[in-house]
């Protein structure tokens, strides 16, 4: 079986600045990112359509006979057997969806849609999520995090908690990989599960409250408080407070500050004291940045941290509003509040702006994936690119 990600073209343009620079399929919620939890459940690596500029790191890989899946959706075992009986020139639809497809025809954009021709339409009536939106990858995100625990601990041992001076709440419902370590914190997982991927380390006096999870080489800093429905991807280092947050990998937020119902990319750094506003004052619906419909649109949320693209950094003591969205590669520093849509490629605070240079900002990411032992290629630098011409 021939299993093939694509990127839904009514959803991707919902899901920037995320996907400027990955598939939708490679955006984390829960423990995984979606392509991850589809491998685990299809037993099969699969391969991703996405844009052209971003298809030479996420090349394609055809068959004569191809499964296409909906990168979107978070698979489930009743879906997962409705995709696998799929035959040929079949395609799974749900709420004016499509969902997956089976075919022998050359793979091309054409076939993404629900009207896509030659298909026999089969409706399912599972429950299962989709990610539609920047606020779904927070909203979701404890939900998953409680799937995928069952989904990686299932018939396996927790390494165990050695040290004395950690409190535990609920022990059954916390799992350490090997090589990742506790020192004098609390753990409670009486609401949801805690997940420590492999060499993760909590430090001391730190509080963790699950549902959590942090990926391999990840770190709670001393004192850092973990408030629930939290992820890190792999190498994130995160203390302060954090509320309902997702980071997806090798991200940074290591001091004091609030962060919540917020995402981060890739690269990302928040310096010293910067805090997000999550709510607004007036208790109204927080609107946020939509890029496909390129206005603030009403999220039908309360709550609504920030959203921010790979590789953009900011200084210490930065404030977001509600519903803040920060693109690609942006440096923001100075005092005050800042615009509620930080376009990529954006350099300065308040009320100064300018074009940050190419040169300096592939630069600057260059030296920041030096330090965690990652090289910035020659492909990821033609992806920045393409995200900084489109920006231009």
């Amino acid at each position: 079986m021939n299993y093939i990600l694509f990127d839904d073209p009514g959803i991707r343009p919902n899901l920037l600045p995320f996907t400027f620079t990955r598939p939708v399929s490679y955006v984390r919620v829960g423990i995984l990112t979606i392509a991850e939890k589809w491998q685990h459940w299809l037993g099969s690596e699969s391969s991703v359509f996405t844009q052209p500029y971003l298809q030479k790191k996420f090349p394609l890989v055809e068959a004569g006979d191809n499964w296409l899946i909906n990168g979107a959706v978070c698979p489930t075992a009743a879906l997962v057997q409705e995709i696998q009986h799929l035959k040929t020139n079949q395609a799974l639809v749900n709420n004016n969806r499509l969902i997956a497809a089976r075919t022998s025809a050359k793979i091309d954009a054409s076939l993404f849609t629900i009207a896509a021709a030659g298909f026999q339409q089969l409706t399912s009536n599972q429950s299962f999520t989709v990610i539609t939106d920047c606020c779904d990858i927070f909203t979701e995100n404890g939900q998953q995090i409680r799937e995928d625990f069952v989904l990686l601990t299932q018939g396996r041992t927790s390494q165990p908690i050695l040290d004395p001076h950690t409190i535990v709440y609920n022990p059954a419902g916390i799992f350490l990989e090997e090589g990742a370590t506790t020192k004098a914190a609390v753990l409670n997982a009486e609401r949801g599960p805690i997940y420590m991927g492999k060499n993760a380390q909590v430090m001391e006096g730190a509080i963790v409250r699950g549902p959590f999870a942090m990926g391999e080489g990840s770190i709670v800093n001393v004192s850092g408080r973990m408030i629930g429905d939290n992820s890190f991807g792999p190498y994130c280092k995160v203390g302060g407070e954090v509320s309902n947050s997702v980071m997806f990998g090798y991200s940074s937020k290591v001091h004091d500050g609030f962060m919540g119902n917020s995402v981060l990319g890739e690269w990302c750094n928040l310096g010293a004291d910067t805090n997000t506003s999550n709510m607004k004052s007036d208790y109204g619906n927080v609107k946020l940045w939509n890029y496909a419909d390129q206005q603030f649109k009403d999220t039908g949320r309360l709550f609504c941290g920030t959203m921010m693209g790979d590789h953009s950094k900011v200084s210490i003591n930065t404030m977001f509003n509600t519903g803040t969205v920060v693109g690609v590669n942006a440096n923001i520093f100075g005092s005050g509040f800042h615009p509620k849509l930080v376009p990529s490629f954006s350099w300065g605070g308040g009320d100064q702006w300018e074009k940050y240079r190419l040169d300096k900002a592939l630069d600057v990411a260059q030296k920041a994936m030096e330090r965690r032992g990652k090289v910035l290629d020659e492909v990821e630098r033609e992806i920045l690119a393409e995200v900084f011409k489109a920006t231009e």
